[in-house]
Formats: structure tokens, C-alpha cells, sequence
């Protein structure tokens, strides 16, 4: 290779690292952002959209909690993630936990082998002892230094529920757990995607400056997490084009099956007359036989009047459930509603 096309390889090279790095610093100070406006801003709806019912255990203020964002992963660009604190004010707090309360020497750990069986006794003994193996800290009574007591403090909010910890870790956050009418979504979509939204593009030159003051932050801090509903004109279009979809597909569909319709409609009332009258006749001969057994029998005239509004009354009932199942059965094809919405 010549000199000067290895000259202008390295140029294009040094060239194409310094358009990644710019690249890669633009979406970390976006990243930033985000991140910011979540933790001051927008911390309930986000966590509404995790965990409804943690939201609200957050929305009480006799609680004290606080609700941490950072970043995580091994790679570049990382993901977010968040953690729920508790301010105690030197009270500290209390968990309830059997592994805890129930001593190995005490009878309730007799008794609770009984309930549990033995096979699941010993599985979370082994279990104990692997975390045990791994961590080295597990119980206060391994705790000797401030160290010690802080990783089995982490230790404690990492182990799951039902094996003694509290299940309060760090948490990753998708996509889907943003609220979309808010810029932090198109910057999460940036950062998975690689693909700028009109609406960052024209807030990007807002973002991308760096704070030098209060003000600065507070306008990028509401940029970030400020609603932006979607314009009138977008929505129109849309419904204007699922309505004219709508339209062409009822209209093909009514044309083609019309003629099937009507032999469909046609057959059905004539099976529908052919039973009415079969049901009239067992109706009739079912009240000649009562007449014939109870004519014997003398009635007074307002008997005679109650029993027949009793039959009439039963014959319209056993009408109308004879129409409303044959109306259960028509579609609507069948009844000529799609020809009239395609003509609308």
C-alpha cells in the first residue's frame, strides 16, 4: 500500500473514532438527563408503571422513602436501574422473617419440619449454607466490623423473600416502563435503537448544554419530563385513514357475499316458518287435551279467563325465545349492516 493511502486510511480512521466518541458522550449526557428528571420529577409514574402497589406504599409521606436511579450493565450504552430506600431516622426497622425468628435449637424448628416435610426443611438448609459459601455474611452474628455490616446489609436486600432476605434490589427498567408522551422515552428509544425522534431532535440543543446554573437545569429537567400530547393533525390523519381502511374492506366484502347472504337469510326464514308452525301445532293439540281431560270439571268464568291468559301468556313467552335463538344465529352480513356501513 502506497503512503499516502495508509496516511488517508489513518486519517479516515482517527476520524471515525472521534465521530464515536462524540456519538457515545452526546447519548450519556441525554442518559444523564433522563436519569435526573426520573429521580426528581417522575419517580411515581414510573414506578406505577413496575409496581402499582409499591407506588402507592411510596405516595404515603409518613413512609420515607426514596427512590434511587443509576446505571448498570457491562457494556455501553448501559440500561437503567432503580432501587427503593427507606429513611428510618435512626429508628431503624424490623422484617419479619422465619429464618430469623425460628433458632435450629428451638422447637419451633422442630415443628416446623413437621409442617413443611423434611425434603423441603433440608432444601432450604442447603440453601442456607451455599449463601453462606458464597458470601460469608449472612447472620448479624457474622458481623465484626462496619464492612461487614454493610455487605450483609446488601447481602440481606439482594436474598430473595422466601429465603429469609428482603427482595429489595436493583431493578432494570425496559422501555415500556417510561411514559411515552415525555422525552425520557424518545431518549431510552435513542439509546436502544440508535435512532433520534423529531421531538429530541428539537430539543437537543436544550440538552445537551451543560448546566451552568439553576436555571439552565430546571429548563432541561422540564424539557425532559414535560407531557407532550400528540398534535391534532397526526390524529385525524390516522383515525381519516383507519376509517377509509375500514370502509374498502366492508365495501369488498359486501359486494362478494351479498348473494350468499340472501340464500343464507331465505333458507333460515323458512326453517324458522317450519318450526313456528310445528310448535302451533303441538301448542294446540297440548291445550285440546287439557280441555278434554278438565272438561268434567266446572270452572267459574273468571277461572276460565285466568287459565287462558296463563296459556297466553306462556305461548308468547315460548315465542320470543324461539326468536331471540334464531336472532342469536343471524350475523351481521346476514342482516345487511356491512353493505350499509361501506355505503356511509
Amino acid at each position: 500500500m502506497a503512503p499516502a493511502a495508509r496516511g488517508a486510511e489513518r486519517a479516515a480512521r482517527t476520524v471515525q473514532r472521534a465521530w464515536w466518541r462524540y456519538l457515545a458522550r452526546r447519548l450519556f449526557r441525554l442518559l444523564t438527563r433522563a436519569v435526573r428528571a426520573a429521580e426528581c420529577c417522575v419517580t411515581h409514574e414510573i414506578v406505577k408503571r413496575v409496581s402499582p402497589l409499591e407506588a402507592e406504599l411510596i405516595k404515603d409521606p409518613s413512609m420515607q422513602y426514596k427512590v434511587r436511579f443509576r446505571f448498570a450493565g457491562h457494556e455501553f450504552p448501559p440500561f437503567i436501574v432503580f432501587k427503593i430506600f427507606r429513611h428510618t431516622e435512626g429508628r431503624g426497622s424490623k422484617y419479619i422473617s422465619g429464618k430469623r425468628i425460628i433458632s435450629p435449637s428451638s422447637e419451633a424448628a422442630v415443628d416446623t419440619c413437621k409442617l413443611m416435610g423434611c425434603r423441603r426443611y433440608y432444601e432450604k438448609m442447603i440453601q442456607d449454607e451455599l449463601q453462606y459459601q458464597k458470601h460469608k455474611i449472612t447472620d448479624e452474628i457474622d458481623v465484626a466490623t462496619v464492612k461487614d455490616y454493610m455487605q450483609y446489609v446488601s447481602n440481606l436486600d439482594e436474598t430473595p423473600a422466601h429465603f429469609g432476605g428482603r427482595e429489595n434490589y436493583w431493578r432494570k427498567l425496559s422501555l415500556e416502563n417510561f411514559p411515552r408522551t415525555m422525552i425520557m422515552y424518545d431518549i431510552v428509544e435513542y439509546a436502544q435503537s440508535g435512532s433520534l425522534s423529531d421531538r429530541l431532535k428539537k430539543e437537543l440543543k436544550l440538552l445537551l448544554l451543560r448546566p451552568q446554573n439553576e436555571e439552565v437545569l430546571y429548563e432541561q429537567l422540564m424539557s425532559v419530563s414535560q407531557v407532550r400530547l400528540p398534535s391534532p393533525c397526526s390524529t385525524s390523519a390516522s383515525a381519516s385513514s383507519i376509517r377509509s381502511y375500514w370502509t374498502t374492506s366492508l365495501a369488498k366484502t359486501s359486494g362478494r357475499r351479498s348473494s350468499q347472504a340472501r340464500q343464507k337469510i331465505a333458507k333460515m326464514k323458512k326453517v324458522y316458518m317450519l318450526e313456528k308452525k310445528r310448535e302451533e301445532q303441538i301448542l294446540c293439540d297440548t291445550n285440546r287435551r287439557y280441555l278434554t281431560e278438565h272438561q268434567e270439571t266446572p270452572t267459574s268464568p273468571s277461572e276460565d279467563l285466568k287459565d287462558q291468559t296463563v296459556l297466553l301468556d306462556e305461548e308468547w313467552e315460548h315465542e320470543a325465545a324461539t326468536l331471540y335463538a334464531w336472532s342469536q344465529a343471524l350475523s351481521l352480513e346476514d342482516i345487511g349492516l356491512s353493505s350499509s356501513t361501506a355505503t356511509i
